[in-house]
């Protein structure tokens, strides 16, 4: 064991710290007691606690620097004699239905997305939602830093929908969506929104929105008396819907997930 103040004490391994990738930096390379807390082993303060007891070796040296960083898929991390091993980290794109919640649980008995997905990934949490009766792309997973990147606003990960209306929609009115109008206290704005098709009855509008405040697409239309019969997610960054059945999903390859994340 290194003595208290020496550089190991310092500084843990440089492979810890090793500037391969940007991609891994920023969305592998984690705190140690997150590492932990993610693994099961302990809450992430009792996690420092073992950390500061010495209790936690990476890569064969006790380190007790509470600022440390890990490579789950690289670093090796013991806690007490006993290896950590991080859990996997599931990535999945699921068409979703109308009629159902995105929420784990709800307080009506609705159907849920989990209610879609087999046993083995009830880990998952939703990226984002849709509301009740909208359908479409959403993402699923256990990696809370994934889920972050997708959803902040700062990010500005653009989401493409298609929204069938009844009545006429004109190109004012998209104009205004794009130069963004107020509605129950809060800023709605579109970054795209043009006409697929339309008549004096019916109109399939394409709409672009970075930010994705609650119900931003219906209550975009609502501020203008237009009624959206159907709302469907079909793009999130570079990822489509495509050939996705409804209540099927899909697991997100290792290059979609970069592509979502640089």
């Amino acid at each position: 064991m290194a003595p208290v103040g020496s550089r190991l004490e310092r500084r843990p391994p440089s492979r810890i710290y090793s500037p391969s990738l940007k991609f891994r930096l920023q969305f592998t390379v984690v705190r140690l007691q997150k590492f932990l807390a993610d693994a099961g082993v302990a809450s992430r303060r009792a996690g420092e606690k073992l950390i500061l007891d010495g209790l936690v070796r990476v890569n064969g040296h006790i380190v007790r620097l509470l600022g440390t960083r890990v490579d789950p898929e690289r670093d090796e991390v013991v806690v007490d004699g006993r290896i950590v091993r991080a859990r996997r980290k599931v990535y999945l794109a699921l068409n979703k239905p109308p009629g159902c919640v995105c929420s784990r649980r709800d307080e009506h008995d609705r159907p849920t997305v989990y209610d879609l997905l087999p046993q083995e990934w009830q880990v998952v949490h939703s990226v984002g939602r849709l509301d009740f009766n909208s359908e479409g792309l959403i993402f699923l997973t256990n990696d809370g830093q994934f889920s972050l990147r997708l959803t902040h606003p700062r990010y500005g990960v653009r989401k493409r929908y298609l929204a069938t209306v009844e009545g006429e929609v004109t190109r004012p009115m998209l104009a205004l969506f794009v130069s963004g109008i107020w509605h129950a206290g809060e800023k709605l704005k579109a970054d795209k929104a043009h006409i697929i098709s339309g008549s004096r009855t019916r109109c399939v509008v394409e709409l672009e929105l970075s930010e994705g405040k609650n119900r931003e697409v219906r209550r975009l239309f609502e501020s203008q008396a237009v009624t959206v019969k159907r709302l469907q997610r079909v793009q999130i960054g570079k990822i489509k819907l495509g050939e996705l059945k409804p209540g099927k999903w899909r697991a997100l390859t290792a290059a979609e997930i970069k592509t979502l994340i640089s």
